[in-house]
């Protein structure tokens, strides 16, 4: 049975990895809302 009060180098790198993967994967999705959201008002000015 493991120790679980121990931190394998594997835990260590796995966790900022999906934290990073997490923030850049945000990042893009949110990115692409503003555009669409600012390419809507642009359309709403024109009429």
């Amino acid at each position: 049975m493991p120790n679980l009060g121990e931190m394998t180098p594997q835990h260590a790198l796995y966790i900022p990895v999906v934290l990073m993967l997490g923030l850049i994967v945000g990042y893009i999705l949110g990115s692409r809302a503003v555009r669409a959201e600012l390419e809507r008002r642009k359309r709403r000015m024109k009429q």
